[in-house]
């Protein structure tokens, strides 16, 4: 019996499930601020993000989210449905990451640096476990290699995975995106992270079946203009 069978869920109740979703949005959005205040590295996509940001003047969490509609957009030719949490994801995480950075203070010392380059993977993996245990559907960045692979069998998920991974990391280098030890640390980190976590986030089935109908129309359903 897999180690996933044995654990007490979560739960499949909507309100539950929207409430985690949201709490690990947050929670990715502040994760970032850390990684971004220690100056020793960011993931390959904030890599990314920041270096739009310094080129364009836009700021960090706006790029987030502007970034984030062009990927989107490339679901439509490889066929993929965005969810609820898609949506979700596209939004509030560069809503919630600007504010982060103005109350997070720099980290000045090294031993600060360090920490906040900790916590600030650790909290990323709590928060990846969250919003996708929440079964609301995946981010725009996770969508698009997940279609990828859906439209062209052929391709691995390591594959495609690392080719989008290099690319964007590339690309947010030139821009002046910061590289370093917290770059390997988080993609060393993030996986074993994700996955001591998830059995404490991972939802049930949806069941019974009115409930089921329920989620599946929230999942789609578009998230309100503010």
């Amino acid at each position: 019996m897999s180690r996933m069978s044995n654990l007490v869920p979560v739960g499949s109740r909507l309100p539950r499930r929207t409430t985690q979703l949201f709490a690990g949005l947050i929670l990715y959005g502040i994760s970032m601020a850390f990684m971004m205040e220690s100056s020793l590295g960011l993931t390959s996509w904030d890599v990314f993000h920041q270096g739009v940001s310094k080129a364009t003047g836009l700021t960090f969490g706006q790029v987030v989210i502007l970034a984030g509609i062009p990927i989107l957009m490339l679901w439509i030719p490889l066929r993929q449905k965005p969810g609820f949490g898609t949506i979700a994801n596209l939004v509030l995480i560069g809503l919630v990451v600007d504010p982060a950075l103005a109350l997070l203070a720099p980290g000045e010392s090294m031993a600060m640096r360090v920490t906040y380059l900790l916590v600030g993977i650790a909290l990323n993996g709590v928060a990846t476990a969250m919003y996708i245990g929440a079964r609301f559907g995946p981010g725009p960045r996770d969508g698009l290699m997940t279609g990828l692979v859906n439209r062209f069998p052929r391709l691995s998920i390591r594959l495609v995975r690392t080719s989008i991974e290099l690319l964007v990391l590339g690309v947010g280098l030139i821009l002046g995106g910061t590289v370093g030890v917290g770059t390997v640390a988080y993609a060393l980190a993030i996986g074993p992270l994700v996955q001591l976590f998830m059995p404490i986030f991972a939802t049930a089935p949806r069941e019974p079946a009115q409930d089921a109908v329920a989620v599946d129309a929230a999942e789609v359903a578009p998230v309100p203009s503010t």
